[in-house]
């Protein structure tokens, strides 16, 4: 890490670092199970070992006598725009060791959440195996490594795929080379097809017995036709060259995109719980995000070829929530992938706006694919699904923020970069969403209103929903930034700002005798079974600290009556709302930490049936309350227990800033801001009541007082303190 105030040490694989204490990070870290991973019938609350290197995929479980491999690409889908359930991401397929006489035996599994390598032990009676494997970070190989500790053991490999009459799969043998290819091409909109091809180092049949002290190396290549016009041709051609010291130079490889994958920031807080937690979810992001056309489906890692939900990207937050945490934890190799398949769906986009609600702009229904397909297309009426949630087609379920809620993330990314590549990449879609709100607003009594919005599913003809109202804020504030960054319509802004001015306030009603948000001005007062109430604050922006005392107290009361620490819907959002307003930070601390202990090994909570959703709660509500900057101004440990000590390195923050600060009982010290766009820097001064020193790219500046200074700052200038 370029951090001069630390020291880094390296013993395999884990990850030291020093500064007067040792703080644990990613490589002293791992994930244990000490069960037989659950069976998985349904993508649903995976209880399994994951790896993956952001395009291909996997996960591992033992049953009976074979231990099995789940292998899954982001870009392999069954591309059809209707909702047949038959649209939607595929297993790519599966390989199978079948371990003769280990039935029913005892299983343990670790994983190095610093590099993914995952080690399996089956013990049965006085015979063990060891299955070492994982997917390399740096090219889409699997390598998986079979060891008899004790005696010679028979084992059997076999490389297939699930049953499906859609799919069409062949097999085959070639130079000692299994492969296996699956491809949907009827009946669909954009045709699909993945290969694989495996082959064994050190033994050449695929009925082989191990001996002891000799490892069985299993190789495999695993690509697809939006990579490769030949999928199979090149996978054979890749597997063909691979030997022992190939294996030897791709681990070495791997090990140093995982390490400068860590160096990107890291944090140290005293419960090691959440230090884990942390780790452990952008552990998983890493995994599965990566791929700039593809991100991950509901679920991140596909098993079979019926996933619930189609596996499909759900617009009303399921699919937003695993990025989150993405930006400030300064990963956005792993973010930016978020954005493809919203920008593709544009022209559908458009269509609906001008067919449903008559506007300009975009309008979105519930559930997209990748490459403009939609998954949801004529839906049946029937179950969940009510007369009005489909129009046109579509499935809205009378939403129509499912749009703007796709821009939250590009916001985020956008504010931390000020890239202006991207902003120019992002631009049409901001200004889509300007033109339909633009459009669908409603100017009455001096005031811009909401009508028929669904606040929930399917929830009825709403009236100034305040999650919309707070998406709408957000929008407008985005595209006035990127229209003055990028001096693009800049006419248009006087509009803009009125509608800002004069939108609608966020309704409030009193219960339990204290003013709370009201759901919905007319309509949905209140939700039992999500958070939805709250989501104006986050991710919507549109409540910060610098908020009105009101309208703060009154988000305080809010999540005080909710209470959805623990929430299958909306914890990914809580926490970080809770923090946004200044909640009592060791009431957040603690619940953060039941929350993290409420997970099956590999980090997917328990009992949650909407996957990756989860991954970066816990990294984004410590980011938050470590290095706060919503608004553009800085806040350090505003909202952090003072008797507790934390630091941070390199927190990604508004105004495209790397923030790096220490706090020992309440005392802040090694404070480092590193200006990567030259903006004005606004933070809350860290010492109260005192004159502070300015110290820039080391050599002594002017010096500021007050409750918060700016700064102004220079491209790449790097911003000390000294008392």
């Amino acid at each position: 890490m370029p951090k001069p105030i630390m020291i880094k040490i390296r013993v395999s694989f884990f990850l030291l670092l020093s500064c007067a204490s040792v703080s644990a990070q990613p490589g002293a870290f791992k994930n244990n199970w000490t069960k037989p991973p659950q069976h998985i019938p349904n993508n649903v609350s995976i209880d399994a070992p994951l790896m993956g290197n952001g395009d291909v995929t996997m996960s591992v479980e033992y049953k009976d006598d074979c231990l099995r491999y789940y292998l899954s690409k982001n870009d392999f889908w069954r591309l059809r725009s209707q909702a047949d359930g038959l649209s939607g991401p595929r297993a790519a397929g599966f390989v199978d060791v079948k371990i003769e006489g280990f039935n029913n035996v005892g299983f343990t599994a670790e994983q190095r959440i610093c590099n993914g390598i995952t080690t399996c032990l089956l013990n049965k009676n006085s015979q063990r195996i060891e299955a070492k494997s994982w997917v390399s970070a740096t090219d889409n190989l699997v390598f998986i490594e079979l060891k008899a500790i004790d005696h010679a053991t028979k084992v059997s490999i076999n490389l297939t795929a699930p049953e499906n009459k859609q799919a069409k799969s062949e097999t085959g043998i070639i130079r000692n080379i299994h492969w296996l290819t699956r491809a949907f091409a009827d009946s669909v909109d954009i045709k699909t097809e993945v290969a694989i091809a495996l082959k064994t180092i050190n033994y050449p049949s695929n009925t082989i017995v191990i001996q002891p002290g000799k490892k069985l190396i299993i190789a495999l290549a695993v690509e697809s036709n939006f990579k490769k016009a030949k999928p199979l041709q090149y996978v054979l051609g890749r597997i063909e060259k691979l030997n022992k010291n190939g294996l030897a130079i791709r681990n070495q490889q791997h090990n140093k995109w995982w390490g400068a994958y860590w160096d990107k920031s890291s944090i140290n807080v005293e419960d090691s719980v959440l230090m884990k937690a942390y780790y452990q979810g952008l552990y998983t992001m890493a995994a599965c995000s990566r791929d700039k056309k593809f991100p991950p489906g509901i679920f991140g890692w596909t098993t079979n070829d019926t996933p619930a939900w189609n596996g499909d990207y759900h617009l009303n937050y399921n699919f937003q929530a695993p990025f989150y945490g993405l930006y400030a934890a300064n990963r956005l190799e792993q973010g930016k992938p978020h954005d493809a398949p919203l920008l593709d769906f544009m022209p559908r986009g458009e269509w609906y706006a001008k067919n449903v609600t008559h506007t300009r702009g975009i309008l979105y229904p519930v559930g997209i694919g990748p490459m403009g397909i939609e998954v949801t297309r004529n839906f049946a009426v029937g179950g969940y699904q009510k007369p009005g949630d489909i129009e046109q087609g579509g499935l809205f379920y009378g939403q129509r923020s499912n749009a703007a809620y796709g821009l939250i993330n590009m916001a985020q990314c956008w504010r931390c970069t000020y890239d202006e590549g991207y902003g120019k990449k992002i631009y049409p879609y901001a200004l889509a969403i300007a033109n339909f709100w633009e459009d669908y607003l409603k100017f009455e009594n001096g005031r811009y209103v909401i009508y028929g919005d669904a606040i929930h599913e399917g929830s009825g003809n709403d009236k100034n929903p305040v999650l919309s109202l707070g998406l709408i804020r957000n929008a407008f504030e985005l595209i006035i930034d990127l229209s003055s960054t990028l001096k693009i319509d800049e006419n248009r802004q006087a509009k803009w700002r009125d509608i800002l001015s004069k939108l609608s306030d966020f309704p409030v009603q009193i219960r339990n005798g204290k003013n709370v948000f009201r759901y919905t001005e007319e309509g949905v007062a209140w939700w039992d079974g999500n958070g939805l109430g709250i989501q104006q604050i986050y991710p919507a922006n549109a409540i910060t600290l610098d908020s009105k005392e009101e309208l703060l107290t009154v988000a305080r009361n809010t999540i005080d009556e909710m209470q959805r620490w623990q929430d299958m819907n909306t914890s990914n959002s809580f926490f970080a709302a809770a923090i946004r307003v200044g909640y009592d930070p060791l009431v957040i601390l603690n619940e953060l930490h039941k929350y993290a202990v409420h997970t099956n090994p590999n980090g997917f909570q328990l009992n949650n049936p909407h996957g990756i959703e989860n991954s970066c709660t816990v990294a984004n509500a410590l980011n938050e309350m470590l290095c706060t900057s919503a608004g553009n101004v800085i806040r350090l440990f505003s909202v952090f227990p003072k008797n507790q000590s934390a630091s941070f390195n390199d927190i990604r923050a508004w105004g495209a800033f790397l923030i790096s600060a220490r706090s020992t009982n309440g005392l802040i010290s090694d404070v480092k801001i590193v200006s990567e766009k030259g903006m004005p820097c606004t933070i809350v001064n860290p010492w109260p009541g005192k004159t502070v020193h300015v110290i820039r790219n080391g050599k002594n500046a002017e010096f500021v007082s007050g409750s918060r200074f700016t700064l102004k700052t220079v491209i790449n200038e790097t911003i000390g303190f000294k008392l």
